[in-house]
């Protein structure tokens, strides 16, 4: 394995973590451009967000961000569509085109949404969040990301969570998910890496990184720019070759 690769998986899962994400969509256009095959890169894209997500929830949680009210329906809906979603093995020509779609929606959330202000908020939809968890749970258990990437941007066009609420309610929905779509994999057998172990090692690390720095101390703004750029790079090329 190229050391350029632990790398820029180090530097991912920085970046990510940063801004609440476990990093899936991250980990999945960096393993589609040094080659790996779809079988293992669903799988390993769910682990490393395990340790991820977790890491970057538990310190936005700290910070006060994280609202239980606006998660539960998300989850409720997701978790079970997460695991339907992973038993389902994509050809895969068909897996790198829906991959490629899929990554346009966080460089739109990276873009486009601004954070909303605290006295813009508004009351959260239980129905709605259903219909939308249910939806994202089984593009993610699909794809084999935690689905953070969806939702983000869902939160804040409907105004209903701040940047900070966003990340922190974003951290434990992909953790949920990833721990649903990997026992979906499950059933039919998951294909890993030998070297998964040093893969976890470096994702954990600029993991924690990333995510004291995001709940801390970042203006995440140059962050969010520099991920946008690089997912539209690999969501081009997987959806032109």
């Amino acid at each position: 394995m190229s050391s350029s690769f632990f790398i820029l998986l180090f530097v991912v899962a920085l970046l990510y973590a940063s801004v609440g994400h476990g990093g899936a969509s991250g980990y999945l256009a960096l393993m589609a451009i040094y080659g790996f095959a779809p079988e293992v890169m669903k799988p390993t894209a769910l682990i490393l967000n395990l340790f991820v997500s977790l890491t970057s929830f538990i310190l936005f949680y700290k910070g006060g961000h994280f609202k239980w009210k606006l998660f539960l329906p998300f989850a409720l809906a997701s978790i079970p569509f997460s695991f339907l979603g992973g038993t389902i093995a994509l050809d895969a020509h068909i897996y790198k085109k829906v991959l490629g779609v899929l990554l346009l929606f966080p460089v739109l959330r990276f873009f486009i949404y601004p954070n909303t202000a605290d006295k813009d908020l508004k009351d959260s939809n239980w129905p709605i969040s259903l219909l939308v968890g249910a939806i994202i749970g089984f593009l993610s258990g699909l794809i084999g990301i935690g689905g953070g990437i969806l939702l983000s941007p869902v939160l804040l066009l409907l105004s209903w969570t701040n940047q900070k609420q966003t990340a922190a309610i974003s951290a434990l929905f992909i953790f949920v998910n990833s721990v649903a779509g990997l026992a979906g994999q499950w059933s039919h057998g998951i294909k890993l890496e030998p070297a998964m172990l040093s893969f976890v090692a470096i994702a954990f690390v600029g993991g924690m990184a990333g995510a004291w720095l995001g709940s801390l101390k970042f203006n995440q703004q140059i962050l969010k720019y520099t991920l946008a750029v690089i997912l539209l790079m690999a969501s081009v090329k997987l959806i032109l070759t």
